[in-house]
Order: structure tokens, then sequence, then C-alpha cells
């Protein structure tokens, strides 16, 4: 998820926006739906360097889910993931001049940036009830705009055919998978609190259930 914190004009105090993408109607998963950037993590995103390191906290709740070196990696997929669907960048700029710049990374490092991963803070992990045909186990991560290195969409990779920044209430009225509006009503609660226990959400015989990471 990537957060607007200025008053779409330049200037600062603007209520919080959250940026939301439709994804295409010919999609056979979730067609029509709004949905934050994101997807699977590539066999890539375990050796690709970085711009900077996750904070160490962040780092520490990642562990409490999975190995420190595939929480790395799904931080880096997070990014690149957004890069690919929406043409953002979270990045700085780095001399890249002994990166390989191949594979699903290419175009990225193409700008002449690498990842930002301490923009990333770890909020959620959610994991999709057994009885499901597309299975997933989930983490969430939340970057402030300000670490984008331009606000400026690109052509992005077709899978989200609309892109739009959202305040909160007009982003719970959209047509949302369960989870997003799960995800989207936690990530606000964490903006007033940030120290906030990152919450594990699973579904248990039909339920949903809340567990502290």
């Amino acid at each position: 998820m990537i957060v607007r914190r200025d008053d779409g004009a330049g200037g600062s105090g603007g209520e919080p926006r959250v940026l939301m993408g439709r994804r295409h109607g010919g999609h056979a998963f979730m067609p029509g739906k709004w949905v934050f950037p994101g997807g699977g993590v590539d066999r890539g995103d375990f050796a690709v360097p970085a711009a900077t390191e996750l904070v160490g906290h962040v780092a520490a709740a990642l562990a409490r889910t999975t190995t420190p070196a595939r929480g790395r990696a799904l931080a880096m997929a997070a990014i690149r993931e957004t890069f690919e669907e929406t043409g953002l960048l979270v990045a700085k700029p780095v001399d890249l001049a002994p990166v390989k710049r191949t594979g699903p990374w290419r175009d990225f490092f193409a700008a002449g940036v690498a990842p930002d991963l301490a923009a990333l803070d770890f909020v959620a992990r959610a994991i999709t009830p057994p009885v499901r045909p597309r299975r997933f186990d989930a983490r969430f991560f939340v970057a402030d705009a300000a670490a984008l290195v331009s606000l400026d969409p690109g052509g992005g990779s077709g899978e989200l055919d609309e892109l739009a920044w959202f305040d909160w209430d007009a982003a719970a009225a959209l047509d949302l998978p369960q989870i997003t509006r799960a995800i989207l009503a936690e990530v606000k609660l964490r903006l007033r609190d940030p120290a906030r226990p990152i919450q594990c959400h699973r579904f248990v015989r039909g339920g949903h259930r809340l567990e502290t990471v």
C-alpha cells in the first residue's frame, strides 16, 4: 500500500489517501475488483541489491513469520510488483554499474535507482481459507508516497486498468475483496496508532480470526 499525505496541490497536511487499482475485467481472479498493487515472490527477488535495507523492527517482525531471507524477498516483491503494475518506484538513486540488469528487475534498474526497503512498514499478514482454489499467505506493507521517485505513474503491465488515490471512506466504498477491506481498516487504525500490534488474518471454519504476529 502507498499512502499519500499531501493535500493534492503540493502542500502538506492533507487527509491520508491510499493508492488503489482496479483489476482488469478480463482476469479470471477477482475481475473488476479494486486492490492494492502486489503479487507473488519471484526467484530473483532473493538476490536483488537495495539502496537501503529493512528497518530493524520491520525485519524482526517479518522473521516471526518466515525466514529472514524470504522476509526480505517478500518486501522486494512488494516493490517490484508495485512498479510492474503502476510504474511507481519506491526507490533511491544509486550507482548501478555492478548490477546485472536482467530478468524481471531489468526495467526497474534501468531508471538508475534501487529499491528503498527502509521505506516499507510491515502492517499485516493474511492466509486464505484452505478450501479456496486460489490460496495465498500474504504480507502487506505500507510506504509513504514521499518515498516514490515520482508521483506520476507509468504504463504498468495492464493488470490494473485504472489507478486512483482515495481517502479512507472513498476507498471503503469501492468494490473490494474481503481481505482488502479488512487490511484497509487495519491500516487506518495503524495510522492513528503506529505502535498497534501487527495482525494476522486467518479464516477458520468460515470465520475470520485475528492473531498477533
